[in-house]
This record gives structure tokens, C-alpha cells and sequence, in this order.
């Protein structure tokens, strides 16, 4: 069953909208900007980007690869299975510093990048949004896992932007993903007037709760971040 992001019934536009605010963020990137630092911790601009382009390659293995299962997870239980963890944060690094570094010229990493969100997209629009498909071991609809997509690479462009601060923000659409997801993983609509950005910032863990913050979540302040 498609899991429905509030009024986001249409989630290849969802996940459409989302990586094309992403690329209007790295198109204009050069080598330089590719080393600032961003909202995840260790990585450059390059590292990040490298991981995002893995994401959207993923997408299209999975878009293309339906599932004989059912659905074991929508768009919201999906992120169950992302508790943050210390160690493999640290292997991730690792492993996308090294990676991204074997791209000697940024703009080739850029262009790949770039070419991958498009060909993702592309595929979102033209796949049926009740297929099942598998992905990171589980069984989602095809509906369910662009909009998976759609909060990975809102939350990301807002790291991607920390050190950018002429960057675009991130489509509406996908923060209001974001929203949807987070709100369905606390089971109720967040208590506290956070705006979209901020909300996906203290949700995740990249903005600490403040004292005030804590007093309104209550019992629910201790499930914070909700998926890392």
C-alpha cells in the first residue's frame, strides 16, 4: 500500500522536483566549492555528492528490478532501520572520501552525478507507483520508495548547503515529504511551530534540541533523531 505524504499522492513528481532543486545546487559547483564542508560530518561538498550519486543510482537499479514479495515497508517504516550508528558513519566516510577521490577532475564527478539524478527521475516518471521493488534488503512499493528518495535527497541538499549560503533551498515538495515522513515516524504531528528546514535539521540529529524544544516534545524528546 503507497503510503500518501499529506496531499503528495504523486510521488515521481515528488522525487522529480527534489533532484532537480539537488542538481540546481551542484551544477554550478567548481573544484574549489567541492571542498567546503557540509551538514554531515568529515564530508566535503565531493563526498557528499559521490554519496548522492550512489543514491541515485540505486534508484535506478531498484526502479528497474520488480520484486516477486510484498511490501515489508512504506515510506515511513522504511527509515525504522536507519538508528544512527557511530561506526558505520565512520565507515561511510571512509568509504566516500576515498571513493569521490578517485575522480581526479570534480566536474567529471559532477557530470556523472548530474546525468544519474536526471536518468533517476526519468525513471521514477515511468515506472507504475504500485509495483513492488527491492531495495537495501526490503520489499517497497514503487510509489513508497521515491518518496524514500525524495526526503534522502532533501535532507542531504540541506547539508550540502551549509557552507553555500547562496545555494537554492530544497523544493517544497520534498520538504513537505520530509514533514510526512517524520510526522509519521513520531506518530503525530511534531507539537512545536518548527518550520520544514529546521524540523528535518533537529529530527535527524544535525540541530540539537534545545532545553525549550525538549520541555514541548516530552517523553517523545528521548526518540530523537528519528532516523539518522
Amino acid at each position: 500500500m503507497t503510503t500518501r505524504c499529506g496531499d503528495l499522492t504523486e510521488s515521481a513528481h515528488v522525487v522529480r522536483d527534489a533532484y532537480e532543486a539537488l542538481a540546481g545546487v551542484v551544477r554550478p559547483l567548481g573544484d574549489e566549492e567541492s571542498w567546503l564542508p557540509t551538514g554531515c560530518t568529515g564530508w566535503a561538498v565531493r563526498d557528499l555528492m559521490f554519496h548522492l550519486l550512489a543514491d541515485a543510482r540505486r534508484a535506478l537499479v531498484a526502479l528497474h528490478t520488480p520484486a516477486a514479495a510484498p511490501p515489508d515497508r512504506d515510506a515511513v517504516t522504511y527509515w525504522t532501520d536507519w538508528a544512527p550508528d557511530p561506526v558505520g558513519a565512520a565507515h561511510g566516510r571512509r568509504h566516500n572520501r576515498v571513493a569521490a577521490s578517485m575522480f581526479l577532475d570534480f566536474g567529471q564527478l559532477k557530470e556523472v552525478c548530474l546525468e544519474t539524478l536526471a536518468a533517476a527521475a526519468r525513471a521514477a516518471g515511468a515506472a507504475a507507483a504500485d509495483r513492488p521493488v527491492g531495495t537495501q534488503g526490503h520489499v517497497l512499493t514503487a510509489g513508497d520508495l521515491m518518496i524514500t528518495l525524495a526526503v534522502e535527497a532533501t535532507v542531504h541538499h540541506l547539508d550540502l548547503t551549509v557552507a553555500l549560503p547562496a545555494a537554492p533551498g530544497p523544493a517544497p515538495a520534498g520538504l513537505a515529504a520530509v514533514r510526512a515522513t517524520l510526522d509519521g515516524l513520531l506518530g503525530r504531528p511534531v507539537p512545536i511551530d518548527w518550520g520544514d528546514e529546521h524540523y528535518a535539521r533537529a529530527a535527524t540529529g544535525r540541530a540539537p534540541l534545545t532545553a525549550a524544544e525538549q520541555h514541548a516534545l516530552g517523553a517523545d524528546a528521548a526518540r530523537f533523531p528519528l532516523f539518522g
